[in-house]
């Protein structure tokens, strides 16, 4: 990825003060290569940071506020510093503006600071990650603001403690009721490697995922359908599987295991028991995901990415037919692999692809998507990249 988004960031600061910069900041966005809906369920998740970031740059001001500006948006939203305490969550500021707000938000709640002893802030954000597409673009907005906060306020927290940080803010700030996948993801990712998280315990391992040494891009196929996880559809599968967590006398769906759905369908309704099968079903395939990258490697793990997607598809219910189509035509011309990946209801598929099939795969799709009448896929590829950091 070039980084013209950097270079946006500094030119918009530039536009709001003539204030020295005080650095610029950066976090990934992510790929979820296996594990979807199992972060919320305190299951097992393995996504990877991107090479497509988000970039803000801050300047200081003289004054007790905190303003915030973005490349994709025409309004300038700020709050002083003395009202961001209590700010959320019944803010009325526009959904972008929520994120980082809500992250400074979150961060002085969780530190106790006074909020006499910190300097006002402008953030100027600009990305490169595409909004609405399950790459997490909220996480990688979130990863970079939490970032340059802790280093510029010296909060002295750490990635971990950044990442439920950014998790609070999207859950309480936001009204997202999302898992803390992405914002480890965007956090502590590595190149060449994935991130297998335990989200119960929050503990990870570093997997390699030797895409470029086999020869393989992985294919991000954006359908172009947004999708936003604030709204309702997402809060329904999830209260779904709570249900289920309930009806089975447990605190959460990761108790679960293989040999327990038989028993789950007889006391679950139809509905339920789907959506709890894909939990339990989905767990079990990161963990095979796992075994096989150290074992056989990456060219091996093409059916657990389809049995993912077929699970998303059929028992989460979660996908839509421009996905399906995506995965579909991915396959059939030569994908080792194909899943969508993210919240679902929109958003992107990924394609494990020998590096040799790749303009025959994406020629495929981009002709299953004419064939269909669907609007224009973007199609693009990503490598498994760093996670937050300072720039400059």
């Amino acid at each position: 990825m070039t980084q013209e988004a950097s270079a946006d960031a500094r030119t918009l600061l530039s536009t709001l003060t003539d204030a020295t910069p005080l650095g610029e900041w950066s976090a990934p966005g992510r790929v979820n290569l296996i594990g979807e809906h199992t972060d919320y369920n305190d299951g097992f998740v393995l996504p990877f940071a991107i090479d497509c970031r988000t970039y803000v740059a801050v300047a200081p001001r003289d004054d007790a506020t905190i303003r915030v500006a973005s490349a994709f948006a025409s309004d300038v939203v700020e709050t002083t510093l003395a009202d961001l305490p209590t700010r959320f969550p019944n803010d009325r500021s526009p959904e972008w503006a929520a994120y980082p707000l809500g992250v400074a938000w979150a961060m002085v709640r969780a530190s106790g600071v006074d909020t006499t002893t910190l300097r006002g802030l402008d953030l100027a954000f600009a990305s490169e990650v595409s909004v609405g597409a399950g790459l997490s673009s909220s996480a990688a907005i979130e990863g970079a603001t939490a970032s340059a906060l802790n280093d510029i306020w010296a909060l002295g927290s750490d990635r971990v403690e950044l990442a439920r940080l950014g998790r609070a803010a999207e859950n309480d700030a936001v009204g997202a009721p999302t898992g803390i996948m992405d914002q480890m993801a965007s956090m502590l990712g590595r190149p060449d490697a994935a991130i297998f998280l335990d989200c119960r315990s929050l503990e990870t391992e570093v997997v390699t995922l030797g895409f470029a040494t086999s020869g393989l891009e992985m294919l991000v196929i954006d359908t172009n359908v947004k999708h936003s996880h604030a709204t309702g559809s997402y809060r329904e599968r999830r209260a779904s599987c709570e249900k289920a967590a309930t009806i089975m006398g447990i605190a959460s769906l990761r108790e679960l295991h293989m040999d327990d759905l038989e028993r789950a369908e007889q006391m679950m309704d139809d509905v339920t028991f789907r959506r709890a099968r894909h939990v339990v079903t989905e767990n079990q395939r990161v963990l095979d995901a796992v075994r096989v990258l150290h074992d056989d490697g990456p060219n091996a793990i093409g059916d657990l990415l389809l049995a993912s997607h077929a699970s998303m598809r059929d028992d989460f219910e979660i996908s839509v037919p421009e996905l399906d189509t995506a995965v579909e035509a991915a396959v059939s011309a030569g994908a080792i692999g194909a899943r969508m990946t993210g919240g679902g209801f929109g958003g992107a598929a990924i394609a494990l692809v020998d590096r040799a099939k790749l303009e025959r795969v994406k020629d495929a799709v981009t002709a299953a998507f004419v064939a269909s009448r669907f609007g224009a896929p973007t199609l693009f590829t990503v490598a498994p990249s760093e996670g937050a950091r300072r720039d400059a």
